[in-house]
Formats: structure tokens, sequence, C-alpha cells
């Protein structure tokens, strides 16, 4: 099986009983289908970077379970018929990954107000592993392609 997480926008029109409803309807999909549902985070409310249907804002949810692929095709095709759901996003979800809700514009000017550490010591949070340390960066260079060609000599005159 395969871990999926799925970001739901949904219509914030729709009462909190049906948004809990078409969450419910998705996790019942994935466990009647052999899948183990891991988690449902709640973002909440936030502003669109463009209308969608209309709409100014929308409630989003991360969805994160393992199924096989056409369960994840059904779920899908299920939010999809769903006139509540405005947008969903289906990836796979990487293991170690901690998918967090986006700052909201009220905390990200708190950080300034909070006391920050010296600019000698870096701050260590040794609770979470860093998940790309082990992983080549994506604009590393491929055995296809030269690393650099070799410099010319300039010519004296």
């Amino acid at each position: 099986m395969t871990s999926y997480e799925i970001l739901l926008l949904l219509d914030p029109e729709q009462a909190d009983a049906r948004q809990d409803e078409i969450v419910a309807r998705a996790r019942e999909q994935v466990e009647k289908a052999g899948g183990t549902w891991k988690s449902h985070d709640a973002w909440g409310r936030r502003r669109l970077a463009y209308p969608v249907g209309k709409k100014e804002e929308g409630v989003y949810h991360l969805l994160v379970f393992d199924a096989d692929g056409p369960t994840l095709d059904e779920v899908s095709r299920v939010l999809k018929i769903d006139d509540a759901v405005l947008r969903h996003m289906a990836t796979r979800h990487i293991a170690g990954s901690r998918t967090s809700a986006p700052r909201d514009d009220a905390t990200a000017s708190a950080p300034a107000a909070a006391p920050t550490a010296p600019a000698d010591e870096a701050p260590t949070d040794e609770s979470e592993p860093d998940v790309s340390a082990d992983e080549e960066p994506e604009y590393a260079p491929t055995e296809e392609e030269p690393e650099e060609a070799p410099a010319e000599e300039e010519e004296e005159s």
C-alpha cells in the first residue's frame, strides 16, 4: 500500500457538519477498501489567491492515509462529484515528512515580537529530523550533463 495525502478545498458556506461528513465519507471509503487512515488536519478558513467557483475564501482539510491505487481513484472520483468540494489534490505522502498548515498573516508578524536567539548560536531543534539531508538536491548535475567546461587559458599579447 502507498501513503497518500489529499488536500481538500471546501466551500466555506457549507456547515461544519457537512464538511465533517465529507471527511468521514473519505475515511469510510479508505477503510472499507482495506486502507489505513493516518490523520486528518483541519487547516481552517483561508482567503484564496483568486476566486474559485466565485468564492473568495475556502476551508482546507489535509487527509493522510494508506491505500492502493484504485481506492485513491474512487475517493478522488467521489470528491469530484461533490459540489461542496471546490478543489482537491492527491499526492504521495513522503514518509517522515510533516505537513502543517500555512501561517496566517497575523502569526507571520508575531515572530518579529518574539525574542530571538543570538546570532552566534544556531537554533537547534532535535525533535524534527532533517528529511532532505539524505537526498541529493534537485539542482545537482546528472551524469549526462557535464559539471563545467574547462576554463580556456587567456592568450598573452
